[in-house]
């Protein structure tokens, strides 16, 4: 059914959703995004599923956008832009609005998207080497569509560390931005998941189902609105002359004209 994501389910309930192109390091195409979100639409829609789980295969969480979806977006019209940009922030809202609790089990890196999809996880675990990055700004663009769940995870004033320097920062860090639930070496990190996923099969799932809907309530609004904004940026930026520079250095393999 399914060629970049692949979703394993155990007796307890529990479905593991897999990025599932590890030789590309788990950076997201086109396909791979509407995949995501049919399996989330799916998953969600399922009564026996009670836990999602939303790993990687490989080395790497998910190193970003996808090379050739960058170089599509890099000649495509405006409208298409904005299509593709929403596709993205429509994915992380179908994982973000998951009736169930959706925990993270973070490895290697996870740059830009990676860093969305850690955001809209419950509770997100990473190793204790994973490295993360929002580069988005390093290239002329802008962290715009997965923007709004960042802040929301983050706050304001956190997201003023990270969110325009594209820095690398690692899993210690992570966790004190509130990106990550906990940090745990590598060979620990199957069995803090597993850790999480326990009490959770505890509760009642129509209980848990409204609870996750009060939080997000209470929580910073992540609507139509916000996410209609945050394309428009995305939008704008790909229309500038930076991201003309910063992705065609990138492909060029030369530094884009603002950095010495």
């Amino acid at each position: 059914m399914y060629e970049t994501v692949t979703i394993e389910r155990d007796d307890r309930g529990v479905a593991w959703l897999w990025l599932d192109r590890g030789d590309k390091h788990n950076a997201m195409s086109a396909q791979m995004i509407g995949e995501i979100t049919a399996a989330a639409n799916a998953l969600a829609a399922d009564d026996t599923v009670r836990v999602v789980v939303l790993a990687a295969r490989g080395a790497t969480f998910c190193a970003g956008g996808d090379l050739g979806w960058m170089r599509d977006q890099f000649d495509a019209t405006p409208e298409v832009r904005r299509e593709e940009a929403g596709a993205l922030a429509y994915m992380l809202k179908a994982l973000n609005d998951l009736p169930k609790p959706l925990i993270g089990r973070l490895q290697g890196n996870a740059f830009g998207g990676g860093v969305g999809m850690a955001a809209v996880c419950d509770i997100a675990i990473g190793a204790d080497t994973l490295t993360m990055a929002l580069t988005e700004t390093r290239l002329g663009l802008i962290p715009a569509t997965i923007g709004p769940y960042v802040v929301a995870r983050m706050g304001e004033g956190r997201a003023r560390r990270v969110f325009f320097t594209g820095r690398r920062f690692g899993a210690a860090e992570a966790v004190e931005l509130g990106l990550l639930s906990r940090a745990v070496p590598s060979e620990e990190l199957d069995a803090a998941v597993e850790a999480e996923i326990i009490p959770a099969l505890d509760c009642a799932p129509g209980a848990v189902a409204r609870a996750k809907a009060l939080v997000a309530y209470l929580g910073p609004r992540v609507g139509a609105a916000e996410i209609d904004h945050s394309v428009g940026e995305l939008v704008a930026c790909w229309e500038g002359d930076e991201a003309r520079e910063g992705i065609g250095g990138f492909f060029e393999k030369r530094k884009p004209g603002w950095q010495a």
